[in-house]
């Protein structure tokens, strides 16, 4: 069934519910109870073309159509919801249930999707924050807690959609809950009440289940070792809804404990993945594709290791321009193309702390978005404003597991933790200490020999100052490098072009300077001359 030809002509229909008829005498509180609630959904009216997408849709999650599935996701449910539901919800579940047979299941995974659409396009009220926690509880046990797998495919984006918005939805809760000013006393009782809603422990504890029932480490360790897949599978692992699911939990976890600060825990759940293997399955979905490097290059950022975060940021920012016509076609292409900018943001953050020559495509990029603020990063008196704007821009938005004490009566008084301020102050803190080293650097640059009394008046500072940077300098100019095994390991190793030693008052400098790769330029200037020269020959012709 074609449901998008009508999607022009679609005409609005009622959807009747049958309800008990009411009479004037002798009607029971309970009939009258039931008959209100049924004629909830009397008035509710969905064009015939969405109500033939959901049939067409729920046949298909029948049938396991895994293909025709992504089809639906990807494109006829962002079709439909630009036309109908722009500014408002799809219809509620109990209203397309009579369409569906009342199908639990598929009612369940429809459910997922209209919350996540209130969440995009409209302002989540709290019950909707209950009742989608409560949906996704039924559907993690539905997967986790049947008896023997359960019979059901969706495609891969879908399935990184379900982790992703999980996970998303959680952080947003977290943010709701700790500002408490201005909530209403319902609201207020509502988190008194259900505390454990939305709780840090049950999020682990599902993205855990979720890796645990797929063997989804085990699978990687085969993968990586050699050995038996199907033994190390098991009986669920080998089904793909739940290896998907068990291995976008991996990358989910990375996110939330780079969310909850634990930079080195967060690295330590990608032990089993190599980001060096080009047909590694997070590659499949692109915007796991970017998650996964963008939450590896900030940890390593936090964990001051700048030339690991370069070379991570660099790698998925060349990835997506050279992929970006692709994404155009997709509903995430605004999602992307922000978080590139804050990849840009951050890379330019990181090469002035560290500074390395990039591929010369990146370098143009980051000068065309970030030109000015590089300027501004190398001038002392500027830097510490504009690294804390790119910071503040460019970070993820963290939480704090726990909320506030509801049960204080001082708490409304008191001003809320804000995790964001928090980590960017630890950032910051770190800046703080290297924020001559550019203007020192930039100097050194200039000489072979020089004395310190000279370089000293040069930077406004006493020798005795000066000396204090220059150790600093050295120490920074090594770092704990990624060179083979897991994320977290590595050796030490030189990160600057630029050397020096000091010789009692004189500072003796050395600079290692890489030679140009000219090949490169000539044939992408080639290639663009010969578009020039064959978009000329056309207009010539016409």
């Amino acid at each position: 069934m074609n449901y998008e030809e009508d999607i022009d002509i679609a005409s609005e229909v009622d959807l009747v519910v049958s309800a008990y008829p009411v009479q004037d005498d002798g009607l029971d509180e309970e009939l009258l109870a039931a008959d209100q609630t049924s004629q909830q959904y009397q008035e509710v009216q969905i064009p015939e073309v969405v109500k033939n997408f959901i049939v067409f849709f729920h046949r298909n999650v029948v049938e396991n159509n895994v293909y025709e599935l992504h089809q639906i996701y990807e494109h006829s449910f962002n079709k439909l919801t630009e036309k109908f539901y722009a500014k408002e919800s799809w219809p509620e579940p109990e209203a397309i249930s009579p369409l569906v047979n009342d199908d639990q299941v598929f009612l369940t995974l429809y459910r997922e999707l209209y919350y996540r659409h209130i969440y995009s396009r409209l302002t989540p009220m709290i019950e909707h924050r209950f009742h989608s926690y409560e949906n996704y509880c039924d559907l993690f046990n539905y997967i986790l807690n049947s008896e023997g797998p359960v019979a059901l495919e969706l495609p891969n984006q879908w399935l990184w959609d379900i982790i992703d918005e999980f996970i998303y939805q959680f952080q947003s809760f977290c943010n709701y809950r700790n500002r408490i000013k201005n909530k209403t006393e319902e609201e207020l009782a509502f988190l008194r009440d259900n505390s454990q809603i939305w709780s840090c422990y049950s999020v682990l504890n599902v993205l855990y289940s979720l890796i645990q029932k797929s063997r989804i480490t085990e699978q990687l360790l085969v993968s990586k070792n050699g050995g038996d897949m199907q033994e190390a599978a098991g009986e669920y692992g080998s089904r793909p809804l739940y290896k998907m699911l068990g291995y976008f939990s991996i990358v989910g976890l990375l996110r939330v404990h780079c969310l909850l600060g634990d930079f080195t825990l967060a690295l330590k759940m990608m032990d089993n993945i190599e980001l060096n293997k080009k047909q590694a399955l997070f590659a499949r979905v692109t915007a796991c594709h970017v998650t996964t490097y963008y939450y590896v290059g900030f940890a390593y950022m936090m964990m001051r290791r700048y030339a690991d975060a370069i070379k991570a940021f660099s790698h998925i920012l060349t990835f997506i321009n050279r992929t970006k016509q692709y994404h155009t076609r997709s509903y995430q292409h605004d999602q992307i193309n922000k978080k590139g900018d804050q990849m840009y943001a951050l890379l330019t953050l990181c090469v002035t702390l560290c500074p390395t020559r990039l591929d010369e495509n990146i370098h143009s990029q980051l000068r065309e978005k970030y030109a000015e603020q590089s300027n501004k990063l190398s001038k002392p008196e500027e830097a510490m404003q504009v690294f804390e704007e790119l910071f503040l821009f460019a970070c993820p938005k963290f939480i704090s597991p726990n909320g506030p004490n509801l049960d204080d009566p001082e708490v409304m008084n008191l001003t809320p933790f804000e995790p964001v301020q928090h980590y960017t102050k630890i950032f910051l803190s770190e800046v703080q200490h290297s924020i001559l080293l550019p203007t020192l650097r930039s100097y050194l640059k200039l000489y072979t020999t020089m004395g310190n009394a000279k370089l000293a008046s040069f930077l406004e500072i006493d020798p005795e100052q000066l000396r204090t940077l220059l150790m600093m300098s050295k120490i920074r100019s090594r770092q704990m490098k990624w060179v083979s095994g897991t994320l977290l390991e590595g050796e030490y190793q030189g990160t600057s072009d630029l050397d020096f030693c000091m010789k009692e008052d004189m500072i003796h400098i050395s600079e290692s300077k890489v030679g140009r790769r000219y090949g490169d330029w000539f044939l992408r200037n080639i290639n663009k001359f010969q578009d020039i020269l064959g978009g000329l020959e056309l207009t010539t012709k016409a």
